[in-house]
């Protein structure tokens, strides 16, 4: 059935799998492009970083490997230096404003050494994934890590319950990017483990954008206009 409807979708659109791979690539790239740019933009705005730390250290680790060490082919080669780029703005953002949202009982001498040790353990396991399941394109990486983000972009609205360094939109890019790439990857390459890691995220993207969405409106902000500065007592994380 899934497969008939793989088949029926590429002979509609006059496309091979690897084209097709390649359009919702570039697709997903820019939307989730326009993620990055609104994450560092409401991070400076807000003044706090807006991505989960441990999604911060496996999206710059899968970054640096697929455009230095196992460069990509064109056109995802072009996207992935963007990303790179986009992701080092983000990781020197938390840098920057991780007092803001570092927990009250752990003493910040540990941050820096615990930053390291979780920035080198995303690397090698992004590597070693990649090399073990011999996967070229690194899909399999690419979906686990997407699937731990929308995990924790959750898990991070929840705990500090409010809008800081979050925004609607973010969600919105982040939910459709998503989306449109496991259409690439389902058509390419299909198999069930990738079936249900996209379902899984699919669904945690949505309860975020959701949440996202309500607390707006309980806020007394409106989400779809949510793009310039805001009532920093409306957004302001908890201290500790």
């Amino acid at each position: 059935m899934v497969k008939s409807i793989r088949t029926n979708l590429l002979a509609e659109a006059h496309l091979t799998t690897w084209q097709f791979l390649v359009a919702t690539g570039v697709v997903a790239g820019i939307l989730w492009t326009c993620t990055y740019l609104l994450i560092i933009a409401r991070g400076f705005q807000d003044r706090i970083y807006g991505m989960p730390v441990a999604a911060m250290c496996a999206n710059f680790s899968w970054e640096f490997i697929f455009t230095f060490l196992r460069p990509a082919v064109m056109p995802q080669l072009v996207i992935n230096v963007l990303w790179f780029g986009l992701d080092l703005l983000i990781v020197i953002q938390y840098l920057l404003y991780w007092r803001k949202d570092y927990p009250a009982n752990l003493s910040p001498r540990w941050f820096y050494p615990m930053f390291a040790l979780m920035m080198g353990s995303a690397f090698g396991a992004v590597l070693l994934i990649t090399v073990q399941l011999h996967d070229t394109f690194g899909i399999y990486a690419a979906a686990g890590q997407n699937w731990m983000m929308s995990i924790l972009f959750v898990v991070m609205f929840l705990r500090r319950n409010s809008l800081a360094g979050q925004s609607f939109y973010i969600a919105l890019t982040k939910w459709f990017g998503s989306a449109i790439s496991y259409l690439g990857f389902a058509v390419y390459q299909p198999n069930a483990l990738l079936d249900f890691i996209f379902v899984a995220l699919f669904v945690m993207d949505a309860i975020y954008a959701v949440a996202v969405y309500r607390k707006c409106r309980d806020l007394g902000v409106n989400p779809w206009t949510d793009l310039a500065s805001r009532n920093r007592t409306l957004v302001a994380a908890p201290a500790g």
